[in-house]
């Protein structure tokens, strides 16, 4: 997976909350091996058949590699929804 890398993109907007969110996709579409994978906010793991356990590990991965960034296991336990996932990333870049 290629992706820019605009840091400058990064300020808490509307407009990198929906870049994220189409990153996101991406990633997940990859991991998952499923091209139909559309994220929302609400998105939860019970939404998605092939988001299971030892995949959330690899999804976790993915965007740690994919945004240069590192998160504590507290934080992804903590995870409810697709827009949890977006605001602790928004909130490694700021």
């Amino acid at each position: 997976m290629n992706f820019p890398t605009n840091k400058h993109l990064f300020k808490n907007s509307k407009m990198t909350r929906d870049l994220i969110k189409v990153e996101l996709d991406i990633v997940f579409r990859d991991v998952l091996d499923d091209d139909s994978i559309s994220l929302s906010d609400s998105t939860v793991a019970e939404d998605i058949e092939e988001w299971d356990s030892i995949n959330h590990i690899q999804l976790v991965v993915q965007i740690e590699k994919r945004y240069k960034i590192r998160f504590k296991a507290a934080e992804i336990q903590s995870w409810e929804n697709i827009g949890e996932i977006i605001d602790s990333i928004i909130r490694k870049l700021e």
